[in-house]
């Protein structure tokens, strides 16, 4: 299947790259918004962050095409400042995260990221580290299981799907996305498995962030990411679900803002206090309707831009 940049177009506008610029893409993927970035340099450096190896070895080619003048790292793009600080860089002209999880690695069955196919329970975006799917469902407590049902994929019926999980694995463990997939369904009622929307989508999207620990590495990321930018740098992050989007929000709008003042009490000028940092927009950018009707998962993306002053 065809691999689609989601807001390619946007989120390249919002970067406003300088051609000798500095630019992180820290989820290389596919190379789609790193080759945008790359195209546009002329003495400036881009650095690519990913964790998954095969994605590093796909896109290298693709960027070889353009230009040498990037660096592709094989890291979690939480480790950016140190990493950049061992390259002997301490400010960037722009940041980019795409957080979804890349069309490949959703159409490649063994990966077991989706409940489409039949494959081994994974969903490790790097595939050197210890923790998958398979030990969360089959070794993880009740109470466990329960709070990333409810906290990451927002199911309602997490307890019940829980319970489902435990008695299945006292039979035999759980060990392929379709086996989980049936588990998901026996715990649901009828009326819910009537909906549009696949059953298993919510339970599915919660065990993949709690393998890759997605919002722990996010928090780290953006904190980062704004310390890292130089003064008109910019920081644009695309996120996929409401709990990716709420972080980027409450974290550009934090920076962004500043102390409320009592207004009776009388300040020099140098005395208000300002921010470092400005909302590109205020609202976030979605996806326009060509690229709708051309790829299902822009269904959900949205861009938000922050700008170091």
């Amino acid at each position: 299947m065809k691999h689609y940049s989601v807001l390619l177009k946007e989120s390249i506008e919002m970067l406003n790259i300088q051609p000798d610029g500095i630019y992180i893409d820290g989820t290389l993927g596919r190379g789609g918004h790193s080759s945008e970035i790359l195209k546009r340099l002329k003495g400036g450096h881009l650095f690519a962050f990913d964790r998954d190896a095969t994605a590093i070895i796909e896109s290298k080619q693709r960027l070889s095409e353009i230009s040498d003048s990037y660096t592709c790292i094989h890291a979690n793009f939480s480790s950016m400042k140190q990493m950049m600080n061992r390259c002997g860089i301490d400010k960037v002209d722009g940041i980019l995260l795409d957080l979804g999880v890349s069309s490949p690695q959703f159409d490649e069955a063994q990966r077991g990221f989706s409940y489409r196919f039949d494959a081994p329970l994974d969903m490790r975006m790097d595939q050197e580290q210890a923790l998958n799917a398979a030990e969360i469902v089959n070794t993880w407590s009740y109470e466990q299981l329960v709070t990333i049902f409810y906290r990451y994929g927002e199911e309602k019926f997490a307890k019940q799907i829980a319970r489902a999980i435990e008695r299945q694995r006292l039979i035999e463990p759980i060990e392929t996305t379709l086996q989980l997939v049936d588990v998901i369904k026996s715990a649901l009622p009828q009326k819910v498995l009537n909906k549009k929307g696949h059953p298993a989508k919510k339970v599915f999207q919660a065990i993949r962030i709690a393998v890759n620990d997605e919002l722990g590495e996010l928090k780290q990321a953006l904190n980062d990411g704004l310390s890292l930018l130089k003064p008109n740098g910019r920081f644009c992050v695309i996120s996929f679900h409401s709990l990716e989007d709420r972080m980027v929000k409450e974290a550009f709008v934090g920076a962004s803002s500043v102390p409320k003042l009592d207004k009776r009490i009388p300040l020099l000028p140098d005395e208000i206090p300002t921010s470092d940092y400005r909302l590109v927009h205020k609202k976030p950018i979605t996806a326009e309707n060509t690229e709708l009707d051309e790829n299902n998962r822009s269904h959900s993306a949205k861009l938000r831009t922050i700008e170091r002053i």
